[in-house]
């Protein structure tokens, strides 16, 4: 059974999340521009999800 079954978006963006979060402490909402700024719209609270 996979982590990222029936997930919204690609494991690629979902891992970059998870090891930007992780490495650098950015919070949810920076991630979210940060995010925005690379073509990818996404809220805070979908990747606190």
């Amino acid at each position: 059974m996979s982590l990222f079954k029936r997930r919204r978006f690609p494991v690629e963006i979902i891992l970059l999340y998870v090891r930007w979060y992780c490495k650098y402490r950015i919070s949810y909402r920076d991630l979210a521009e940060m995010m925005s700024e690379r073509g990818v719209s996404v809220s805070p609270s979908t990747i606190f999800r």
